[in-house]
């Protein structure tokens, strides 16, 4: 079944190409199916390569998905273009009287900083708790599940010594959550972030679950154990260039920056070891499937009671 997403939206032409299953809002109308809504509040300054890569997670999915962009009123881009974001996405007051079966928050390059300094702080908190109500599950990604487990559980970020960046093998805690079915022993994460969270925390809090963590990059995926809310540590949506381009960009900008770990699989900058892709497919397929699909309420109308 397909994404839908605005024919003209970048993301489009690209996923077609790959034979993802795109279809334009115009033909979708005109079919009887109720479609799950998914809301993507992106908050990295790359907005274009961020919606590419989560719809194409999204669009692997058995599912018609219908997407919806967010992005903060209290702050305005700088890295994508405005006629693209006026046309494209909406504002947490635009949709607050929606329903929706999925939510995916983000990461942001923001993480060095206090929350409560971040400018669409009280925003993003909004959104947060308008979430209980009106969204059945939550995907937090990076410094969006920093923010999360902080908001709804009083988590606190951890300073690294060093950049976290590269690839990393990750194991599962519960092999048996339904969230990592599929998956193989080892997956591989990309990970970027200066911070981490306080691990004994989560592993003290009766709300938390640790679903999967490793020996150098800690833990990496955390559900609340109502399966309300999913937090992801790293960057599973990320392209296959997506660190190569971070790595350059902090080069040029004269940063203290570590080539990528497990990325480059030799000297060079050109071969690259895409170990990544399957898990993420299927970390979100079984997101959208088990922890959405089958739990959301079939019509929105009920779906304040039941959420």
């Amino acid at each position: 079944m397909p994404i839908v997403i605005p024919k003209d939206l970048p993301a489009f032409d690209i996923l077609e190409k790959e034979k993802i299953f795109v279809m334009p809002e115009t033909r979708a109308v005109s079919q009887d199916i109720r479609p799950i809504e998914i809301a993507i509040v992106n908050l990295m300054p790359t907005k274009i390569d961020t919606e590419t890569q989560i719809m194409r997670l999204l669009g692997n999915s058995s599912l018609q998905i219908n997407v919806t962009l967010v992005n903060m009123d209290t702050y305005i881009s700088k890295n994508t273009p405005q006629s693209h974001m006026q046309k494209f996405y909406k504002v947490f007051d635009e949709i607050k009287d929606k329903y929706f079966d999925g939510m995916i928050i983000t990461g942001a390059p923001v993480e060095t900083m206090d929350f409560d300094k971040v400018a669409y702080w009280k925003e993003l908190t909004d959104i947060m708790a308008w979430s209980d109500s009106h969204v059945t599950s939550t995907v937090h990604i990076c410094w969006g599940a920093q923010a999360g487990l902080f908001y709804h559980y009083g988590v606190e970020k951890v300073a690294l010594d060093s950049k976290l960046f590269g690839i990393y093998e990750v194991r599962a805690e519960d092999k048996y959550d339904v969230l990592l079915k599929g998956m193989n022993d080892r997956m591989y994460i990309p990970m970027s972030r200066h911070t981490s969270i306080d691990e004994d925390a989560i592993r003290r809090d009766p709300r938390l679950k640790v679903l999967a963590s490793g020996k150098d990059c800690g833990i990496a995926i955390v559900k609340s154990v109502d399966n309300r809310r999913f937090f992801l540590t790293g960057h599973s949506e990320y392209d296959r260039t997506t660190l190569k381009k971070e790595y350059l960009r902090d080069l040029e900008k004269g940063l203290n920056i570590a080539r990528p770990v497990n990325y480059f699989e030799d000297d060079g900058l050109y071969n690259i070891d895409l170990s990544w892709r399957s898990s993420a497919y299927l970390l979100f397929n079984n997101w959208l499937n088990y922890y959405v699909y089958q739990v959301t309420p079939f019509s929105f109308c009920s779906a304040e009671s039941e959420i």
